[in-house]
């Protein structure tokens, strides 16, 4: 079932027959159509994970939804507002979690998460004191002074996530955010995410590969065809009881059943783009 459009102001973030197509600078007679004729939209404070194939084109979405890449036709709605990205505007009511650290190593801990907040005009000593409460929501009291060479893996996605959320955004989109983080890290920081989720209840637009993650993260699930032109091809809803361990939640029956239903969905899909990438190499 292809997920429906909102084409009303409930949306927080709507994607309404978007398409993204490329061309080579060099060669403008070479195009390559990342995503095709793409409509989904999340609910405020729905979490909803987007899986598909390497190299589907679900990062393309986020940029567009961020407002950092303009899309080719159709159209992006922040809460019914259309996005402009082509007359540059960025939507400013989201926040990116990137797959890779956008920390700045001269920079503490602290001074990171104060960042975006200087940047908007916080005064310091405010942003100070809302980057220590959230240095502490994500357990990370007392590393305030720490630089990002001093932390973990897992500490600096954690100060990621609080440099994120510091801004209070209606919108968090994120990248693959744990997928470098080994099993017991990454299910740590999902646990946390989804506690700090339930408390705030924020729109969530989640990219991940992990079947896993998606379920256990998510409200729906979205699943995204192999690429060039990659489309919605099925959506679930995922009702599994909240608050969730996500570590318990996978032995759950339903959960396991949920598993098969979407993996039949993508199975295809998964070795469509496994094929063209050996072919590439």
């Amino acid at each position: 079932m292809i997920p429906k459009i909102d084409a009303g102001v409930s949306a927080a973030l709507a994607f309404d027959r978007v398409t993204c197509t490329f061309v080579s600078d060099d060669r403008p007679d070479q195009r390559y159509t990342a995503v095709q004729d793409v409509t989904l939209s999340v609910a405020p404070g729905e979490f909803v994970s987007v899986v598909g194939p390497t190299g589907c084109g679900k990062s393309t979405l986020l940029n567009i939804g961020a407002g950092l890449l303009a899309p080719s036709s159709g159209e992006v709605r922040v809460f019914g507002a259309t996005l402009d990205a082509r007359g540059g505007q960025l939507n400013r009511r989201a926040g990116y979690m990137f797959q890779a650290d956008a920390l700045m190593p001269w920079r503490s801990a602290l001074d990171n998460v104060t960042a975006g907040l200087e940047f908007r005009g916080t005064a310091r000593e405010e942003a100070r004191s809302l980057a220590r409460d959230w240095l502490a929501r994500v357990g990370l009291a007392g590393f305030e002074d720490r630089y990002p060479h001093h932390l973990s893996g897992g500490m600096r996605k954690r100060v990621a996530l609080a440099q994120t959320l510091v801004l209070d955004p209606d919108i968090v989109l994120m990248d693959e955010p744990f997928s470098a983080l080994d099993i017991q890290t990454r299910q740590l920081m999902e646990n946390e995410l989804l506690e700090i989720w339930q408390s705030r209840r924020k729109a969530v637009l989640f990219i991940t590969h992990d079947l896993d993650e998606a379920i256990a993260l998510s409200d729906r699930v979205i699943v995204l065809s192999a690429g060039p032109a990659t489309h919605p091809i099925a959506t679930f809803d995922i009702d599994l009881a909240r608050p969730r361990d996500v570590a318990e939640i996978r032995t759950d029956p339903r959960f396991v059943e949920i598993h098969a239903q979407i993996w039949r969905a993508m199975k295809d899909e998964v070795l469509k783009g496994y094929s063209q990438t050996r072919t590439r190499t």
